[in-house]
């Protein structure tokens, strides 16, 4: 049995409670929280995701996440996540959330942003192959040539266009 997800309407409202794999099977949206990681120099936390992974195996992204669970906060969920998948428990601060149709299936983004230490970090390999930070400039060089899981490239985008990647310094590292 996969995971229980609330599936969601085009406005974020919840329509009842699925496994996660008949949703995306079906179509249906759901949530998904996640976290932009900066460190202190600005740069942004950038890792492939493990080859063994049922979604986007080998992918890059800008994002850390995953689904939410039945009865949870997107912010819940995404310290939940960071703990998970890079072995820190941090506070994150919501930016934006949107709805993305790109991918496996229609998705509801909550974007959160969280300073790190680089020495801090322990990432799951079954979640995570490679991990390096990234300048502003050099993420923007490389969106369009590496092969970006959809919706992280879209977050990625707002986040830069929003000015959002100024503010790092306002979240606290724990």
């Amino acid at each position: 049995m996969s995971e229980l997800v609330e599936h969601v309407d085009e406005h974020d409202r919840v329509l009842g409670i699925v496994e996660r794999d008949e949703a995306v099977r079906e179509n249906w949206p759901h949530r998904i929280a996640t976290t932009i990681c900066r460190d202190r120099e600005g740069r942004i936390l950038v890792v492939r995701r493990a080859e063994t992974m049922s979604r986007f195996p080998g992918h890059y992204d800008v994002m850390v996440g995953g689904a939410v669970d039945v009865g949870e906060s997107y912010e819940e969920a995404a310290v939940r996540e960071l703990t998970e998948e890079l072995g820190v428990r941090v506070p994150v601060r919501f930016l934006f959330k949107f709805f993305c149709r790109e991918g496996i299936s229609p998705i509801w983004f909550g974007v959160h942003e969280a300073l790190l230490s680089s020495e801090s970090l322990v990432p799951d390999p079954g979640e995570i192959d490679w991990l390096d930070w990234l300048t502003v400039a050099e993420l923007r060089e490389v969106v369009d040539q590496w092969c970006f899981v959809p919706g992280g490239r879209e977050a990625m985008r707002r986040y830069l266009d929003s000015g959002s990647d100024s503010g790092a310094g306002e979240v606290a590292a724990g």
